[in-house]
């Protein structure tokens, strides 16, 4: 009986923080650490900047289902989250939240950098002040709430040594734009969820779905020139350049089909190469020896 509570807690926190996003989240910061690493990983800085940069997700996480405990309520996907389940309380909830975001910024400051500290804050603060609340009142949100998504990685390279300069940009601009497409293909996937919420999406009134997947396929075409782009600073080297072509171009042909014949089966493909583009062009970029 103990063991099965127990279980049944450590499950309602790792959903609480979303452990698989945070996973992602760390997976792009060890991309940025890598691509400024020149003269070799240092592996114990990357540990303190993996745990530091763990604790800010966490925190960021969990203070959003915090704000938005009463629209999960209203959704399928959602309604069973710890808090609009009433599994956990919003009160200890909100102060572990802030403790975690709190002490992974400080910890970041101390351990990391200072720079990597303060766009770690710009992460929690953007998301949960700016984007969250945004989200009922425009569809611009959507690229609001890709700022924040796109700045670990930028964290991880200055965590490293990098500077805030053209490459960091470069780097920004990768996980900036990839979010859109998949966020896109998400948003039309489960839009009477997020009508139902209150949420402004582009996809609530776009029952065809035809202007939704044309504005992922534009993005998807952005996304190609920029996904090769660390080629082209010195990030990486001719084997990224190659296989980032490839992977951009799957991505930017499912969009295409969507944007064509829009349906439910095209937006969960887009959706499924989406997924699948993320981690294997950060591996392209981690594992491509530099000219």
């Amino acid at each position: 009986m103990v063991a099965s509570l127990a279980r049944g807690r450590s499950a309602d926190l790792l959903e609480l923080v979303k452990a698989r996003i945070v996973g992602l989240v760390l997976v792009t910061v060890a991309a940025g650490f890598f691509a400024a690493s020149l003269g070799g990983i240092d592996a114990v800085l990357l540990a303190h900047t993996l745990l530091g940069t763990a604790l800010v997700a966490a925190g960021t996480n969990a203070l959003n289902q915090v704000v938005e405990r009463d629209v999960d309520a209203r959704m399928r996907r959602t309604a069973e989250r710890p808090l609009p389940a009433g599994r956990m309380t919003v009160g200890p909830t909100t102060v572990g939240a802030w403790m975690a975001g709190t002490l992974g910024v400080g910890y970041l400051a101390v351990l990391v950098n200072p720079t990597t500290s303060v766009l770690a804050a710009l992460t929690l603060l953007s998301y949960v002040c700016v984007y969250t609340p945004l989200k009922q009142k425009t569809t611009l949100a959507t690229l609001v709430g890709a700022v924040p998504g796109a700045l670990p990685i930028v964290g991880g390279y200055t965590a490293a040594g990098g500077r805030l300069g053209a490459e960091a940009l470069v780097l920004f601009a990768i996980l900036f734009l990839w979010q859109l497409p998949h966020f896109l293909a998400l948003a039309w996937l489960y839009r009477e969820d997020y009508a139902n919420a209150g949420f402004r999406m582009l996809s609530e009134d776009d029952l065809d779905g035809t202007l939704t997947f044309q504005h992922a396929m534009l993005y998807a075409a952005a996304l190609v020139p920029v996904s090769l782009a660390p080629a082209l600073v010195g990030l990486s080297g001719p084997v990224y350049f190659w296989g980032a072509l490839g992977l951009s171009g799957l991505l930017l042909w499912a969009a295409i089909k969507a944007a064509r014949h829009p349906s439910r089966l095209a937006a969960r493909r887009l959706f499924r190469v989406t997924i699948f583009y993320l981690p294997g062009l950060l591996a392209l970029l981690m594992l491509s020896p530099r000219p």
